[in-house]
């Protein structure tokens, strides 16, 4: 199937796709945060590696949301008909940086959570439950050292 847009109305079109601030991902992380009332979270801090979408400095946990689509989810990613070689490229260097930025920061001694996209909509209350284990965790082992 050929492309209903012109190649110049098609590039338009994928720079408008924002990095930041996506409603399916971020924004409802946030929202389902606040719910819980799960505080002292930075958005997108430059002072951690990765900059990550969610990260709390002191227990050194990183959370990073993960879209289906630009991260190549197993379960829902399709290679899209046109301009395969450059997706699939795309698509795998999405890839490789996300476990660079894993690793470095693990070798940091951060806590990374990456959580997928799809596991927002179906399944929010066990990320909760994921990210409250790795806060509460870490801070019951400050109150338990001091």
């Amino acid at each position: 199937m050929t492309d209903v847009f012109t190649k110049a109305k098609r590039s338009d079109v994928m720079s408008r796709i924002r990095g930041k601030g996506n409603q399916a991902t971020e924004i409802r992380l946030m929202k389902i945060l606040r719910k819980h009332k799960i505080t002292g979270w930075r958005r997108h801090s430059k002072r951690v590696t990765g900059c990550p979408d969610f990260s709390w400095s002191k227990e050194r946990v990183a959370v990073f949301v993960d879209g289906c689509f630009w991260h190549g989810c197993a379960k829902h990613y399709q290679l899209p008909r046109n301009n395969r070689a450059f997706w699939r490229k795309k698509i795998e260097g999405n890839k490789k940086l996300d476990k660079r930025v894993t690793r470095i920061l693990r070798s940091r001694g951060w806590r990374v959570i990456r959580i997928w996209e799809h596991s927002l909509e179906k399944r929010p209350e066990s990320v909760i439950i994921l990210i409250q284990d790795n806060l509460s965790d870490l801070r019951f082992r400050a109150l338990v050292d001091t």
